[in-house]
Parts: structure tokens; C-alpha cells; sequence
């Protein structure tokens, strides 16, 4: 195999790996992510090293964990750490690794679960969470993390040093929560996975509409955590909602890069098997939930995006119906943001009129006070009730808000499109 073949093929395996990997050596090192990250980053040092030569081994992901194993025990030889550890340790290892022997089946799931609920422990901040667990659970780089969230380097590389430093000084357990502890703690979980599709999925800033790549991760991510924990019809319920959500990524931009809002995309270009797929898992989360009555806020988005991969053509879409399910989404999760999505689905089922009166009550909202979509939704249904010059107002100001050029072009041009209406047919 060629050596820029290998290199690609060691990329992937580790992409593939580096969780299962990371989270069992965590468990080896009772805890301590930076040691357990070190280990598998050397083990990565070595295949980059040896197979280009040697030739990638038929079980890559075994030869890397037991490579890690032989370099902890080395590690902790040389830096005399606890006699009790390092003959654990031992044990552990003892009498020796055949990497085609040494599986990865041991308690890898369980493993893995611990580490998701350690990188989004609460202690640490929601941009820590997100970062810490694209980098250990999702594989990805310091500069990559950098550039799919638009900050520097080295503000990622302090967050993510900080989290782990964190996690030792608060002394957090690596082991899955209690189960008094669950529901909250899951939530920080789906929270986490949710923040990081978000981004990618409408970037807040930069020059593009869309960054796939982080979209793709949080997916992974949501396919991990429903396969952990089976039982939970949130997991699920969250997973519907990006793998549908993100059946829409071809339809969503032009040639060029620039967005194409929800009613004027070809469906024609909608990826039908992540649709299967996400309807499959809502339908997952409903049994779980004993009901769709009883979904949780992530299964009731799920519904709500269902509602348009369902519909051949924008005018089959149930407005009415997707009206109901954010007022009970609102009920169960109050939130601003839902009562202005409420908004625009009151509009397209009952008209601009009895919307914008829910829009009008938003409008000294702290929290929605540099939100850019707000001026946005009031200017659409201003415009659709021929109020132009107010609505070219509020275009203008959500523009001003909006960190993203993409997302600004677009709001100018409706501006303007306000100033100069297209003449009636």
C-alpha cells in the first residue's frame, strides 16, 4: 500500500477508534483522561511509525489498544507511580497482548458511556463540554475543532487543557451517573450533541451557511449514544431529529454557497435514507415513550421535522399540525425560541396576522435581545402583510445582528427586495 494510502487508512482507523480507545484506557488509569488521551495519541505516534512499512494489521483497532496498554505500563514503570496501580496494571496486561486476541469487545460500551457523561459533566462550561467531546469522543484535531466552531487555536487548545484540569481538581468519577442522577445528566449529554449539530448545521458565524463535517460528528456522536443507552427515548428521539434534519444539508445551499430557506429547497435533493432512518428512530423514541403524548422536547422536534420530510411539496405540509406540537414542546420546555418557531407555524396555518401578535409579545425578551432571527420572523410577516418599509426596518436590523456573511447577503437582499416589490402577476 502506498505510504499516503496508509497514512489516509491510519486517519480513518483512528477516527473510528480513538473513542473506544480513549474511553478504555480512561477506565485503566482510573480516571485520568489527559494520561488516557496521552497513551492513545502514542499509540497513533506508532502505527503512523511502523505500518506504512510493516503494513496496517488485519484487526487495526485491537493493535492499537494493546500498543496503548504496552505504553502504559511502561509509563508507569518510569514514573514509579503506585505500586497498587502499576500491579493492576500488570495483571492487566500480563501474560501477553496479541493484538489479534486482544479484543475491543471487553466493556468497550460501557467504557465509552462513562467517558460521554465525564466530557459533559456539568463542572465544566457548555463550550468546554463541546469541545472536550469532540476531541475525545469525536476524534477530531485541536485545529479542526478550531475551525468547524471559527475560534482560534489556541483559545480551543485552553479550553480543552482547562476542561481536563477541571475534571482532575473536581476529582469527577468516571462512571455512569446514579440513577437519581440520570435525567439530568443525560440532558447535559443531548444537550452537548445538539449544541454541536447546531453549529454545523447554521453556522452563528463566518462565511458559511453550513459546515457538514460537524453535522456528520454530532450524528456519530447521537448513533453512540442511542446504541448505549437503548432504553432512552430521548436518545433516540435527538437522533431522529438530526439524522432528519440533516437529510436536507444538498437542498440547502445553491451553487455558490448561499442559503435556500425551508420552502423553496428541491426535495428532489433530500437524502431519503437518513429520512428512513430518522423516522425509524422516531418511531423508536414513541414506543420507549409508551405514546407520542409522552415525548420529551428532543422526540417533539423530531415530530416537528418529520412533519416536513413527510410532505412531497411545501403546500402538503400539516402547519396545523406542527403548530400544535411546538405549543407542546413550549409546554414542557418553555422557551422564547419555541414560541417564536410557534410563530412562523401559526402563520403558515392561520395567517401573518395572529402570528405576529405571538412575535409582537417576544419583542422585550432579554434573551432574544441580539437574537437576529426575531427581526427576522417579524419582518417576513410584516412583509406578507404589505407593511414594506417596516418590514425592509426589521430586515436591516437582523442583518446588523447576524454574525454570518451568508446569512447577512440574505437578509439584505429581502431588505431590499422590500424597497423595490416585485410587481403583482
Amino acid at each position: 500500500m502506498h505510504t499516503d494510502d496508509t497514512k489516509q487508512t491510519i486517519e480513518a482507523v483512528w477516527r473510528i477508534e480513538s473513542a473506544k480507545l480513549i474511553a478504555h484506557l480512561t477506565r485503566m488509569v482510573r480516571g485520568d483522561v489527559s494520561l488516557a488521551e496521552d497513551l492513545a495519541h502514542e499509540a497513533l505516534v506508532a502505527a503512523l511509525e511502523q505500518w506504512p512499512t510493516e503494513g496496517v494489521p488485519d484487526n487495526p483497532g485491537a493493535w492499537l489498544m494493546s500498543t496503548a496498554k504496552r505504553r502504559a505500563i511502561d509509563r508507569l514503570r518510569h514514573n514509579k507511580m503506585v505500586s497498587q496501580k502499576h500491579e493492576e496494571l500488570a495483571r492487566d496486561l500480563s501474560p501477553a497482548i496479541d493484538p489479534d486476541l486482544d479484543s475491543l469487545d471487553d466493556p468497550i460500551g460501557d467504557d465509552l458511556l462513562r467517558l460521554i457523561f465525564m466530557t459533559c459533566h456539568p463542572v465544566l462550561s457548555a463550550e468546554s463540554q463541546a469541545a472536550l467531546t469532540l476531541r475525545l469522543l469525536g476524534g477530531l484535531t485541536t485545529d479542526e475543532i478550531a475551525r468547524a466552531f471559527l475560534t482560534p487555536e489556541p483559545t480551543i487548545a485552553q479550553r480543552i487543557v482547562r476542561a481536563k484540569r477541571t475534571l482532575a481538581e473536581e476529582k469527577v468519577p468516571f462512571e455512569v451517573p446514579r440513577p437519581h442522577e440520570m435525567p439530568q445528566r443525560l440532558s447535559s449529554v443531548l444537550g452537548v450533541i445538539y449544541l454541536i449539530f447546531n453549529e454545523g448545521y447554521s453556522a452563528t458565524a463566518g462565511d458559511d451557511w453550513m459546515r457538514p463535517a460537524l453535522c456528520e460528528d454530532a450524528q456519530r456522536l447521537a448513533r453512540i449514544l442511542a446504541g448505549l443507552v437503548p432504553n432512552e427515548p430521548e436518545a433516540h428521539g435527538l437522533l431522529s431529529l438530526l439524522e432528519i434534519q440533516a437529510s436536507r444539508t444538498r437542498a440547502r445551499t445553491d451553487a455558490s454557497g448561499n442559503p435556500i430557506l425551508l420552502l423553496d429547497q428541491n426535495r428532489a435533493h433530500w437524502d431519503q435514507l437518513l429520512i428512513t432512518r430518522g423516522l425509524s428512530a422516531l418511531q423508536r423514541a414513541e414506543a420507549l415513550a409508551n405514546g407520542t403524548d409522552n415525548l420529551g422536547p428532543y422526540a417533539l422536534q423530531a415530530s416537528i421535522a418529520a412533519c416536513h420530510a413527510r410532505a412531497r411539496t411545501p403546500d402538503q405540509t400539516d402547519w396545523p399540525q406542527i403548530a400544535s406540537l411546538y405549543a407542546r414542546l413550549h409546554s414542557i420546555s418553555p422557551s422564547p425560541i419555541i414560541q417564536l418557531n410557534r410563530a412562523v407555524a401559526v402563520s403558515m396555518a392561520s395567517g401573518p396576522e395572529p402570528a405576529l401578535a405571538i412575535v409582537d409579545q417576544l419583542q422585550n425578551e432579554p434573551s432574544l435581545k441580539n437574537y437576529h432571527l426575531l427581526p427576522s420572523v417579524r419582518a417576513d410577516l410584516l412583509k406578507k402583510l404589505g407593511r414594506l418599509p417596516e418590514a425592509q426596518s426589521e430586515f436591516h436590523r437582523a442583518a446588523s445582528l447576524t454574525k454570518n456573511s451568508r446569512e447577512r447577503a440574505l437578509l439584505l437582499q429581502r431588505a431590499a427586495d422590500c424597497a423595490n416589490p416585485a410587481p403583482r402577476q
